[in-house]
């Protein structure tokens, strides 16, 4: 296709893209989507982040579509790998047997389903992937964006146009390149009422990125890197409430704030797994938190080692923000988060404590191969937080409270195009704050929190929607951009067939229950059953 002839331009190819890609092009629509990286999958996949659910994830709480995807990772492990008869069984297979979700696998797999997942479309003509393609400008008409300008590789510029353009980046990248108003860091309490917010508005304080990497360990070798140049200055680090050095074992108990000491011992007997956060955040064992690879579930002899991946608070970058700062302060940021991640894989390797009195586990070896690169990291760096669109409707911190609501139930919104699951979970950020973990009710998703309050043909299809700093952090894991990229991108497509804009779906009563009647159809769960015990 060239330039101009798309129904649907979407900038970014994180969950919520993809999500927004299929439900368009179901719907027979021609979509661009323009990915910064060479995977789609965002957090899943180029961040290396396992996905993060709810409890009752294997039987509602989710699109029809999200399960497709888990059910392909599933269904190419017991298709392509060497799985023992009991592993092969199970229904809902763990291939990692990680503690931290059901579902904990390889990084690359979920790209390789995601690539089979839009495969027909590309075959058809109607999908268009750009990769390694970043917005770097856009062409605005009053309350329209008409086109949108993406750097490649080499520095060419290309552009794309189409009637409905969706932001699903990783930090709201489109957001500021259009003018359209957003919103970062805390909101003030006086803006918003929430009971954790700041008296005054902090728009620099962010949650903090990490850069995760994966390892794998082999005994009686040694795959020691080299020390990192500032090894020594994050070896000294400390924040102010943290209980000790950042690079250890011991770190804040998310829900208490008190100090917390982890284990982290390779390939030690963990016992039964139970994958419910609700019940048990995981992170006790480090070992098996975010375990991708468990070499009971294949096998015997077909793995040398389990594959871990290092997802810990101890790997937050709190030096500053990744948002709002020059180009070449971003980079300084993202540099120190990779060279701190570096610095826990050196400690860990020569001064972790070990079992028999010892330290350093030499035998630690990095797995890149897990996130298709050679150094050991991530493609990208796991992104919290996004610049988020002032919206047609906020979500904030009372409307989902355990606290606040109680038996109440989260509120429920007349507009909800999905649901979502998780606590209040804010890790330390770049403003000196510790934890915000704030027990939650399972949520509904509003439309009009992806509807910019003025812009008319702009859509939220990520991290960005209308939440505030503090619900962002339940609205930012896995089910739940998939659910708002879907909803978006099935708008996008929606008022392309009959000539609307999603502001007039938004307001007129009857346009909007034929636009939920269609997400239902198509497998968007709007509402939640009666749910106890979260």
């Amino acid at each position: 296709m060239k330039a101009g002839e798309f129904d649907v331009v979407i900038a970014g190819g994180g969950l919520g893209g993809v999500a927004a890609a299929l439900a368009a092009l179901r719907r027979g629509r021609r979509v661009l989507v323009a990915e910064e990286t060479d995977w789609l999958g965002g957090q899943l996949t180029t961040q290396g982040v396992p996905p993060d659910e709810h409890a009752w994830i294997e039987r509602f709480g989710a699109t029809r579509s999200y399960r497709r995807l888990r059910d392909g990772i599933r269904e190419h492990y017991r298709r392509w790998y060497p799985l023992t008869d009991a592993a092969r069984r199970a229904p809902d297979l763990n291939p990692g047997l990680g503690r931290v979700s059901r579902l904990c696998h390889e990084p690359r797999v979920a790209a390789d389903v995601i690539s089979g997942l839009i495969a027909p479309y590309l075959a058809a003509g109607r999908l268009t992937v750009w990769y390694r393609h970043r917005p770097v400008a856009a062409e605005v008409d009053g309350d329209r964006v008409r086109s949108v300008v993406f750097e490649g590789p080499d520095g060419t510029l290309r552009d794309a146009s189409a009637p409905f353009v969706l932001d699903a980046t990783e930090l709201g990248d489109l957001l500021p390149l259009a003018g359209i108003e957003h919103v970062t860091g805390f909101e003030s309490s006086e803006e918003t009422g929430e009971p954790s917010a700041p008296r005054e508005a902090q728009p620099t304080n962010m949650q903090a990125v990490s850069w995760v990497f994966a390892v794998e360990h082999r005994a009686g070798e040694d795959h020691t890197i080299d020390k990192p140049e500032r090894y020594s200055f994050w070896r000294d680090y400390r924040p102010g409430y943290w209980p000790g050095p950042l690079l250890g074992l011991t770190a804040p108990d998310p829900r208490n704030l008190e100090p917390l000491t982890r284990t982290f011992v390779p390939h030690a007997t963990t016992g039964p797994v139970v994958a419910d956060q609700s019940l048990d955040p995981g992170d006790r064992d480090l070992w098996a938190f975010r375990r991708v690879l468990a070499r009971e579930n294949f096998t015997p002899g077909f793995l040398d080692s389990d594959v871990t991946i290092v997802n810990w608070p101890m790997i937050d970058y709190l030096e500053g923000p990744v948002i709002g700062v020059s180009e070449e302060e971003q980079k300084r940021h993202l540099d120190g988060a990779r060279e701190l991640a570096m610095s826990m894989m050196y400690w860990l390797q020569t001064e972790a404590p070990r079992p028999d009195g010892g330290t350093g586990w030499a035998g630690l070896r990095l797995r890149g191969d897990i996130f298709g690169t050679d150094d050991g990291l991530a493609k990208a760096p796991y992104i919290r937080e996004s610049r988020r669109i002032r919206a047609r409707r906020t979500v904030v911190e009372q409307d989902l409270s355990l606290d606040v609501r109680g038996e109440h139930g989260a509120v429920e919104y007349p507009d909800s195009v999905g649901v979502g699951m998780y606590r209040i979970d804010l890790h330390p950020s770049t403003g000196g704050d510790n934890y915000i973990d704030v027990a939650s009710c399972p949520f509904q998703i509003p439309l009009g929190a992806l509807l910019p309050q003025r812009v008319e043909n702009v859509l939220a299809a990520g991290k960005n929607i209308g939440t505030t700093h503090i619900t962002n952090g339940c609205y930012r894991l896995h089910p739940v951009e998939w659910n708002i990229g879907e909803a978006a991108g099935a708008l996008a497509a929606h008022c392309v067939d009959r000539g609307l804009t999603p502001a007039q779906v938004h307001e007129d009563p009857a346009l909007l229950a034929e636009f939920r009647r269609e997400l239902a159809a198509d497998g968007v769960e709007l509402a939640w059953p009666v749910v106890r015990g979260y």
